[in-house]
């Protein structure tokens, strides 16, 4: 395998560009360092979450966002964040890379963007910009020579673009996941302005309240009328805030850990179990989380432990509900404090209502949680294939893929351990869709599977001998393979 310089094989620009709006510049969407580092790909779905700034003509022409590019973070507080890779997966016409990244544009006649972003993403490249990085204590750098002299093995292009493939349709699962919770979680909010804003909760009658004549009365803390019986409270009557955490010195491990951008890694230590509302100190204030489950936060971000029961979800949304910029105490970064959220002045439902709110929304809430461990599968999946496949112990079976891809299959993946065939691990894209994956060796999970006709997972993988028969079979023809393909049902 042929190795070349990225800079040989691809431009590589290190961009400017600030998060600041200035006149005489045009206005657009800025793609930034946590878009970057959180995504595997950027696709047009994220296009309104990005901010908005201004930009110079040359700015704009240099740094617009557009399909088959790689984008990387060039430089950051630490050696673990630099050189973290993102798919541009489609082209955008007002959308341009933010600072402290690089923008890669391959040449599409050797390299693959797709495969480039996954080559990125291994070990093999992460060692490679933690030795070449600039800079100590403070803040770490790679500088536009050490981009351009990363040695990027090549194979041909073909592959390449196969390998793209497999982890494109595993992005794009996981992308479709995040989009469903996203749905979940709006549904929920509009449950909680039917009950908490409109005052539309079910009376005892099941009808809803204010709208079947429900007494309100006007409080004058809140500046509303609110139902009869109801009170305004501060924060601190529903929880207590506590400070996170340095986590660097933690060993991997299988508890989330938590910044104001969302989850950072996984760790051997939890700091606490349970339903909690994680709100930013530093950072993205307005990044409001609700968790479940044991977790560990940063020192940028405040957890909480709750005092009243079945108020966490309340509280979720009532804070998300505000917009903490103008709450922003610091100079320079966002800055939040313990006492300011504290005597943030909210309404203050009866116990009885908080309890049945919290039981109508569980559902919902268990379904976000399903989804979410399901892209955590995904993505374990994905990062085990990864360096099987740059390492060359996984390799696409080109021929095989051509023989049959007229039934909807476009790779096949084949592992060679040691040299011997020992399985066939299998990845089957139908329609930008897993339909199911396995492993004939009994130690290696397969991946999670989706069906054919659904966008959610079986329960059940097809048994190896319903779909090729015995894995020490050797000889086996293309038709063989499609006839075994067609009876176990995959046409």
């Amino acid at each position: 395998m042929r190795k070349y310089k990225l800079g040989d094989i691809a431009t590589v620009e290190i961009s400017g560009v600030d998060k600041k709006i200035k006149d005489g510049e045009k206005e657009i969407r800025l793609c930034n360092f946590v878009d970057v580092y959180y995504n595997w790909a950027i696709t047009t779905a994220q296009h309104d979450s990005f901010m908005l700034a201004t930009a110079r003509p040359n700015e704009i022409s240099k740094f617009k966002l557009k399909k088959g590019q790689v984008a990387l973070t060039k430089d950051s507080e630490t050696r673990d964040d630099i050189g973290i890779p993102t798919y541009i997966a489609d082209g955008f016409d007002d959308a341009i890379l933010g600072y402290h990244c690089a923008l890669v544009t391959p040449n599409k006649d050797i390299l693959d963007g797709r495969y480039l972003n996954a080559l990125l993403h291994t070990d093999y490249a992460k060692k490679y910009f933690a030795c070449n990085a600039s800079g100590s204590g403070q803040r770490y750098a790679l500088s536009v020579e050490a981009l351009n002299s990363f040695p990027v093995p090549i194979i041909p292009l073909h592959e390449q673009k196969q390998i793209g493939e497999i982890f494109s349709a595993l992005d794009k699962k996981i992308e479709l996941n995040k989009r469903i919770n996203q749905n979940l979680e709006a549904m929920a909010k509009q449950l909680y302005d039917y009950w908490f804003v409109q005052f539309d909760f079910p009376n005892e009658e099941g009808k809803p309240y204010k709208s079947n004549g429900g007494k309100t009365v006007w409080n004058e803390k809140l500046k509303r009328e609110i139902p009869d019986g109801w009170d305004n409270c501060t924060l601190e009557y529903f929880l207590t805030i506590k400070n996170g955490r340095d986590h660097k010195h933690l060993a991997e491990g299988l508890y989330p850990v938590y910044g104001s951008g969302g989850e950072m890694r996984r760790v051997n230590e939890n700091l606490y179990r349970g339903e909690s509302v994680l709100i930013p100190r530093k950072g993205t204030l307005n990044n409001i989380m609700y968790v479940d489950e044991a977790f560990w936060t940063v020192d940028t971000m405040f957890y909480s432990e709750m005092k009243i029961l079945h108020s966490a979800k309340y509280i979720f949304f009532t804070i998300k509900d505000i917009d903490f910029k103008r709450w922003d105490s610091g100079t320079g970064v966002p800055s939040m404090t313990a006492s300011t959220l504290y005597n943030l002045t909210m309404i203050k439902p009866n116990k009885d209502l908080l309890k049945r709110f919290d039981k109508t929304i569980a559902p919902i809430f268990y379904k976000m949680k399903q989804i979410k461990v399901e892209c955590e599968e995904l993505i374990k999946q994905r990062n085990e294939l990864l360096p099987l496949l740059m390492n060359d112990q996984v390799s696409v079976n080109s021929d095989l893929a051509k023989c049959i891809s007229e039934i909807g299959i476009v790779a096949i993946i084949r592992n060679y351990p040691n040299s011997l065939l020992k399985y066939w691990r299998l990845v089957i894209i139908y329609k930008c869709r897993i339909t199911f994956s396995y492993n004939f060796s009994s130690h290696s999970a397969s991946l999670p599977l989706l069906s054919q006709t659904s966008n959610t997972f079986s329960d059940t993988p097809l048994p190896p001998h319903q779909v090729f028969g015995h894995p020490k079979e050797d000889q086996r023809s293309s038709l063989h393979y499609r006839k075994k393909l067609i009876q176990a049902g995959h046409r």
